[in-house]
């Protein structure tokens, strides 16, 4: 999964005594008309990415934050309201519409998230870094006011938080649970693949939010009676992860089918939705996702597969 970059590791504590070395990365996004934008350098040939450094930055070198490290590295935020209106606001148009930004450091150039949709990029860690760093300035962006009186919120002095200075509230990074559920048919050997009706168009499992007063296994039970209208048991956990350009933690899950078996698909979320057998399993492109690890695992083992020892 896209979290596994053994035998380096992310170290997220935050300590907002770590200041910035010329040689440590900065992660800036903008936001546009198309959504977020990540500065990056690409190698088209070599499948290879990086970010800017401290250095290729100095006018922004007052208005970063730290953000995690990954083994050695060290990776910084550019602050949205500054990255906004020091890079996001300075671009040309040509005849064709096509956006080009000016000043950038050279080489560099603004990507879309899909970017890490399409291919492997390496290495995988930077990959991860910009997901993480995603979720992050997601949250600083949003938290910017204080959602209580209005005021502009300040850093929290020893914890990753937002705090008001005119009324103290107080805001932690928002993390969303959600589950992936793998749904089985024991006797037959089967999963049931899923395709959403808009997005994402390869395959995928049934999955959605835990809502307020529920418990994890009780979503996947309420998500599959909503999504296939099938009844389940035996929710057995498999793993977690992390999904930063969502905010998400998602908790995979695998469960039985109990009585009827005839999927009733919502065709307001869903445009396919079958039970398949493990060698007629399609994967992902890439296997960056707990959702294509769960499905790889039916395809190489069936349902035995999913009976953790």
């Amino acid at each position: 999964m896209l979290q596994d970059i053994t035998p380096l590791e992310l170290k997220n504590h935050y300590d907002p005594t770590i200041k910035h070395k010329d040689d440590d990365f900065v992660i800036v996004f903008i936001n546009t008309s198309q959504g977020k934008r990540l500065l990056l350098k690409s190698d088209t040939e070599l499948k290879t990415i990086t970010f800017p450094k401290v250095v290729d930055l100095k006018e922004a070198n007052e208005a970063l934050t730290y953000l995690f490290s990954i083994g050695e590295e060290r990776f910084f935020l550019l602050k949205p309201e500054i990255a906004d209106s020091t890079y996001g606001a300075d671009f040309a148009t040509d005849l064709d519409g096509n956006i080009k930004y000016l000043n950038l450091p050279d080489g560099f150039e603004f990507c879309s998230m899909m970017t890490f949709r399409k291919e492997y990029l390496n290495p995988q860690h930077y990959v991860y870094a910009a997901y993480t760093a995603f979720q992050l300035h997601e949250w600083y962006q949003v938290t910017r006011f204080c959602g209580r009186c209005g005021t502009l919120n300040e850093d929290h002095k020893t914890e990753r938080a937002r705090i008001c200075p005119k009324c103290g509230n107080i805001i932690y990074p928002r993390i969303n649970p959600a589950v992936i559920i793998g749904v089985t048919d024991k006797e037959n050997n089967r999963l049931i693949l899923t395709k959403y009706r808009t997005g994402f168009a390869h395959n995928a499992l049934v999955a959605g939010f835990t809502e307020i007063g529920e418990t994890l296994e009780e979503t996947v039970k309420r998500e599959v009676m909503e999504e296939v209208g099938l009844r389940v048991s035996n929710v057995r956990y498999y793993k977690s992860q992390p999904w930063g350009i969502a905010s998400d933690i998602l908790a995979g899950f695998f469960c039985d089918v109990s009585g009827e078996k005839e999927i009733q698909m919502d065709t307001s979320e869903l445009k396919y939705a079958e039970w398949v057998a493990p060698c007629d399993i399609e994967l992902q492109p890439l296997d960056y996702s707990l959702t294509n690890e769960m499905m790889k695992l039916f395809k190489e083992k069936g349902y035995e597969g999913t009976l953790q020892k």
